[in-house]
């Protein structure tokens, strides 16, 4: 049975188990309704309510400030910056404020499952940015700088008053497609003293003003199925005609101050520090969401057969 089916049902149960606890309810206003509702019951509502308003769509979704398209197929769907900031800040309990451009989720998994998963979309327009060092890059070599930069970081994180974190090395090893200009790399990260460690799986696609940034949100042990999944979120992001990689006019366009190494080690951590790792998303209440329903479903089918008994 999936949470969908799992939220319906259980909605369906707790409404007929208020009504038949109390009688009086079609006389009651929605918020005394609400005030009647035991704890487990407002949680499960208010998950239903905010699943209910998330605005899924497929197809052909334009992001006119990137000059660029995604083509979502079926077995996806995409919510908007501000469904994706309810997703990010109200279900997984990361900072508000996220500048996104939408999010990505597959279509057989709902945000409160403890398998579900997300990619980020962001745009930055710092120019063109050349791959002419891409055959020449170390990423070994890149791995101990992005180490010692994100040790160094984690500390002024601490004094902040953030968990510390560490980079514990590739997931997977940086790979450019000269073809189609994708760059993708995944990165495992521990912060804190969280018990499993954060897959931060990246992928940039060039454009002729600037990157499309497309962010992974899982934990390691999802790794497989971002693997599975990867080639297919890899091939919905397309700039438009006039907005590619090949357009680019060296006469008109700005170039980047930067190249892939420096896409890779993340360019913005000698601007902001410890603020440029803050802004991994994480997905930290999931399983706890799934464990309460859980327990809400059996306390909800146990409290039926009591009262049929």
């Amino acid at each position: 049975m999936t949470l969908r089916l799992l939220l319906t049902l259980l909605l369906l149960t707790v409404t007929a188990t208020a009504r038949a606890e109390f009688p009086q309810a079609d006389q009651l206003s929605e918020e005394d309704t609400t005030a009647a509702m035991t704890e487990d019951d407002q949680f499960l509502l208010w998950a239903m309510n905010l699943w209910s308003s998330l605005k899924r769509q497929t197809g052909e979704i334009k992001l006119p400030e990137a000059g660029a398209t995604l083509h979502v197929p079926e077995g996806f769907y995409y919510l908007n910056a501000e469904d994706a900031e309810k997703v990010l800040v109200e279900v997984w309990g990361n900072p508000p404020g996220q500048d996104t451009l939408g999010m990505l989720m597959p279509a057989d998994v709902t945000p409160f499952e403890a398998e579900s998963w997300a990619v980020t979309i962001e745009y930055e327009q710092d120019g063109y940015v050349s791959d002419d060092d891409a055959d020449s890059l170390d990423y070994q070599e890149l791995l101990k700088q992005m180490k010692a930069d994100t040790a160094e970081a984690s500390k002024e994180r601490v004094k902040a008053g953030y968990e510390p974190i560490e980079l514990v090395g590739w997931a997977s090893p940086p790979f450019y497609d000269k073809a189609t200009h994708k760059l993708h790399w995944a990165k495992e990260l521990k912060f804190g003293d969280m018990g499993e460690n954060t897959l931060n799986y990246n992928i940039r696609v060039l454009g002729r003003k600037g990157v499309l940034v497309l962010n992974f949100i899982a934990g390691m042990e999802q790794k497989a199925v971002i693997d599975q999944n990867l080639d297919a979120v890899l091939a919905m992001a397309e700039f438009d005609q006039g907005s590619r990689y090949a357009d680019f006019n060296p006469d008109l366009d700005k170039v980047a101050a930067y190249g892939l190494g420096a896409l890779v080690a993340g360019k913005v951590l000698a601007k902001t520090g410890f603020l440029a790792l803050a802004l991994v998303f994480l997905k930290k209440f999931g399983v706890y969401i799934l464990i309460g329903l859980g327990i809400l479903g059996r306390k909800l089918i146990f409290k039926g057969k009591a009262k049929n008994s």
